[in-house]
């Protein structure tokens, strides 16, 4: 069956017992941002068109136009003077919560409860304040010295899912209405447990009843980003940017909807028109998240530490930075107390467990990996995603149920056949199945140099040349190796496979026992080596083997000082010349 293309997440790189796993595991598994509406005031909107007339400026203008870098300079402003009141200070704070700058507009708000005489909605205010700056207990606090009403509801609604308090989440649940706001606020909490089909039915609905509210298009917009339905997503985000052009968010969208049907270069292509229109595309966290995910985790440990607690995926994609880098540990520690709740989470700590376990060789680890990966990959929702699939063979290799794991890697090969992680994977399978020309086949399609220079990947190449009675291709690798542990082990499997293999085989393995004998002379190194010989010379007694091989042959038996030799060479030499066959 077919599978739906979700994100580029990647399972574990794993291999059979006894080898290491490099720390690449999850190494195209980068996870864009976006963010959506909570149903608290708004935080949406493009700066609007300046007025190009000459005129006093109006603070109701500015903000009729959203241009709240604008209503902020005035208030500022009229703040000098004495005819500042009450009501420019409500919209101080008002302006900033809606720019994003929730430590300003909390001091706009205290300012105002030191007037006195202002209404106990301005708790409220506070209240949406703090929960933006994640200081969620406070909130909780600020919001229930308000008035009842829709705004505390929904503000305590949203507070509780951030405290994963189910209980207060279904009693405040229970107390939302079909109001605008009220379904705002639950198509957001949908959003945020990944429920993105709820959000998106919900936002369509809204649109169909608000034709006039075209933020509506933005958020219907990213739940289908959310659903991978990234040509929708653009299409309907277009409707959004016809009338605000400059919108950091919606152009954000669309330069995650690029890199996820294109590449990084396309995505940061449409920031370009955020710099164009004067925006430092570095005074935005979310932008500058973006750009770490669009270049390839460039400036990673410069951007994301100082992010992970204003945005979730900043966490996820520092834990897929140590992973890439090798920084196993770090990226263990990152995700040892997250309680996932999303498939990105379950994966990512699932890949941590998995190479903490495989480096560690901890039966613990692996066995936390493997459910993690098989609650991911047996959920409806994931299942019959390409993540999905791989989180399945991800659990069955760690079981080493190879024949499951090429199964499901089989059936998603199509959307991944340049994805060097996968080829790794699936060949590393087919070769543990035994199904070695596919095996050669797929692993030969890995690129990435690193990958082609780690000794797991040089060993099962090795393998699966010498099973394909390649073993001349086997020995051209060792050749390229400096001498190293990695070489001398290399060493040992061409000359046991190749002994194993016979027949052509055998020549190779005569050379490895040699080498290896005169590196360690080790008496089993001796025999193997009298035993490729033996096959050898019946090979060439045979006609399978060319005659010049002999002359090789009694130049390695040379090399050896034991009393057999001289009795071996002289039975070889008899042939020789009884079948006219010259030998040094």
């Amino acid at each position: 069956t077919s599978a739906k293309r979700r994100d580029r997440g990647a399972p574990p790189r794993g291999e059979p017992s006894g080898e290491r796993a490099p720390a690449r595991a999850a190494r195209a598994m980068l996870l864009n941002a976006t963010k959506a509406s909570t149903g608290l005031p708004g935080r949406f909107g493009a700066r609007a068109k300046k007025n190009k007339q000459n005129k006093t400026p109006d603070l109701h203008e500015y903000i009729r136009d959203r241009d709240w870098t604008g209503a902020i300079a005035l208030l500022e402003f009229n703040r000098q003077g004495e005819e500042f009141d009450a009501e420019q200070e409500l919209h101080l704070g008002y302006a900033c919560a809606h720019l994003g700058d929730y430590k300003r507009a909390l001091d706009a708000y205290d300012r105002l409860l030191q007037y006195g005489g202002c209404g106990k909605e301005v708790h409220l205010y506070r209240g949406v304040c703090l929960y933006f700056l994640q200081q969620y207990d406070d909130a909780e606090q600020e919001a229930l010295r308000g008035p009842p009403g829709g705004l505390q509801n929904r503000l305590l609604f949203h507070v509780a899912h951030k405290q994963n308090d189910e209980n207060k989440l279904m009693m405040y649940h229970q107390k939302l209405t079909e109001a605008k706001e009220d379904q705002l606020a639950l198509a957001a909490i949908h959003f945020l447990r990944s429920h993105f089909q709820e959000s998106t039915d919900i936002y369509k609905r809204l649109l169909l009843e608000n034709r006039d509210d075209l933020a509506l298009n933005v958020y219907v917009a990213m739940s289908y980003y959310r659903l991978d339905y990234y040509d929708v997503s653009l299409e309907i985000l277009s409707v959004y940017l016809q009338s605000h052009p400059d919108s950091i968010i919606a152009l954000n969208l669309k330069a995650c909807n690029h890199f996820r049907l294109y590449n990084g270069r396309a995505a940061e292509a449409e920031l370009k028109a955020l710099a164009d229109q004067g925006h430092s595309l570095h005074d935005n966290d979310l932008i500058r998240h973006n750009l770490v995910v669009f270049r390839n985790g460039e400036n990673a440990l410069k951007v994301l530490p100082g992010l992970i607690d204003f945005l979730p995926e900043a966490r996820l994609n520092l834990v897929i930075h140590y992973l890439r880098t090798g920084d196993e540990d770090e990226a263990f520690g990152l995700m040892k107390d997250i309680e996932p709740s999303t498939p990105q989470e379950y994966i990512l700590k699932g890949v941590a467990n998995a190479c903490v376990g495989q480096s560690t060789g901890s039966r613990e680890h692996l066995k936390i990996a493997q459910q993690f990966f098989q609650l991911v990959g047996a959920s409806a929702s994931e299942c019959d995603t390409i993540p999905g699939r791989q989180c399945m063979a991800s659990c069955f290799f760690l079981l080493k149920q190879f024949e499951d794991v090429n199964i499901y890697l089989n059936s998603i090969k199509a959307y991944l056949y340049n994805d060097d992680s996968f080829n790794w994977n699936y060949g590393i399978s087919l070769a543990a199945t035994g199904q070695w020309r596919e095996a050669e086949e797929t692993l030969l399609l890995v690129q990435d140099e690193s990958f082609r220079k780690d000794y797991v990947f040089l060993s099962w190449l090795a393998r699966c040349f010498i099973m394909n009675k390649k073993p001349g291709m086997a020995w051209d690798l060792y050749l390229k190796l400096d001498t190293s542990t990695e070489s001398f082990n290399l060493l040992q499997l061409i000359a046991n496979d190749c002994y194993r293999m016979g027949g052509s085989c055998f020549f190779y393995a005569a050379k490895a026992f040699d080498v290896l004998e005169r590196l360690d002379p080790d008496p089993e190194y001796w025999e193997g080596k009298r035993g490729a010989f033996v096959g050898v010379f019946q090979m060439v007694v045979a006609g399978l083997e060319p005659k010049e091989s002999l002359t090789d042959i009694l130049t390695m038996l040379r090399n050896t000082s034991n009393p057999q030799v001289e009795y071996i060479i002289r039975i070889v030499k008899k042939w020789c010349k009884e079948n006219n066959v010259k030998v040094a």
